[in-house]
């Protein structure tokens, strides 16, 4: 029987992320414009940050591969 993971959702994942890594240098909350400029992103720093943060919840067992597959950061 596999054991329950802590976080097992979206919105739980990018709450623990935002607490844990809110205040590191470069990243932020604040989106910029697009490559394209129809639209928004994060900066690279916290895209980079946040995909190496859901990499080592998944293989940890902190989240499903499913969850971290699925989840995006905005």
């Amino acid at each position: 029987m596999s054991k329950p993971y802590p976080i097992t959702n979206q919105r739980e994942l990018r709450k623990a992320f935002w607490e844990l890594c809110g205040d590191f240098p470069g990243i932020s909350r604040k989106q910029i414009a697009n490559y394209s400029g129809s639209g928004k992103m994060h900066n690279t720093d916290t895209r980079c940050a946040f995909t190496d943060f859901v990499d080592s919840l998944s293989k940890n067992n902190q989240i499903s591969t499913e969850l971290a597959h699925r989840v995006t950061i905005s």
